[in-house]
């Protein structure tokens, strides 16, 4: 079972990127290098503001595709370890969802149905 780490660099223009690995300090230094052709190279100089350790790659690479997704705001709440902060952020604030809809709402919906 390979090791790994997933990390949030802080780039030069200000942006967030985060990214999985199991060498950091190799990733690193290409990063700084500018090796990649990707996100990092126009953005350099990069400052390391977060990193975990997971024993499995698998794991760390489903955390880092899951924080590719959140917020700046989120992002800056893990690095910061906000983690009531962090949980709020979670919240669906999405007015169709179910925890944002009371229940009068519904009924109102349900009364104004044009049911075949």
């Amino acid at each position: 079972m390979r090791q790994g780490q997933v990390y949030t660099l802080e780039c030069s223009d200000g942006s967030l990127y985060t990214g999985v690995t199991s060498n950091l300090e190799n990733r690193l230094a290409q990063h700084h290098e500018g090796n990649f052709q990707g996100y990092t190279h126009s953005r350099r100089p990069l400052i390391l503001l977060w990193i975990t350790d997971f024993l499995d790659i698998q794991d760390a690479i489903l955390l880092e595709k899951q924080i590719k997704n959140w917020s700046r705001e989120k992002k800056k709440a893990l690095i910061n370890e906000e983690w009531n902060f962090l949980h709020l952020l979670s919240e669906c604030k999405n007015s169709s969802h179910s925890n944002n809809i009371s229940l009068d709402s519904a009924r109102d919906d349900e009364d104004n149905c044009q049911c075949i």
